[in-house]
């Protein structure tokens, strides 16, 4: 009888817990993993490496500008691809609603309509993002990117910047 008692008390309390942590996971913050070198240097630095996922950035990714969509140029996101929604990309945003963007290789400029913002990685050369498939709803973001969390000697904030070669004079 008392060891039915221990099982009990235990998966109540694992059960507790795991309700707690998708609550959290889901409203306020989670931790994702990084994969590819579409971010490099910024993030994956070292993505070409024998131990592969074993040095990916892990990244903790908060989820309070969701509640009003703020978010800012250069603010690195994370969202699903909108080819493919099982699929996690994480990328810069470069331009926001209603804003003009000049692309880079061709000499076409694209209005960002309302709703929807422009990603692009920051190793623009191997990166599939707003030039492949255009301005994403800003429904399919799910947070901001604020900080590295692993591995270890990369544990540091994620700036929020605007590439140099993506500044302009519109």
């Amino acid at each position: 009888m008392g060891s039915q008692n221990i099982l009990w008390r235990l998966a109540k309390n694992c059960f507790t817990v795991g309700i707690i942590g998708l609550t959290v996971a889901d409203r306020y913050a989670s931790i994702v993993p990084v994969r590819g070198n579409s971010m490099s240097p910024t993030l994956n630095p070292g993505t070409s490496t024998f131990w592969g996922s074993l040095t990916d950035d892990r990244v903790l990714v908060e989820k309070f500008c969701l509640r009003k969509y703020e978010f800012s140029h250069g603010d690195v996101v994370v969202f699903r691809s909108p080819n493919n929604h099982k699929e996690k990309l994480v990328k810069r945003i470069i331009g926001l609603p209603g804003e003009w963007i000049g692309t880079i290789h061709s000499n076409d400029v694209v209005k960002i309509p309302e709703g929807h913002c422009w990603v692009e990685g920051d190793n623009w050369h191997c990166s599939a993002d707003s030039k492949s498939f255009g301005p994403i709803p800003l429904g399919l973001i799910n947070g901001r990117v604020t900080h590295i969390v692993w591995p270890p000697q990369r544990i540091n904030k994620v700036q929020t910047r605007m590439p140099q070669e993506r500044l302009s004079s519109f």
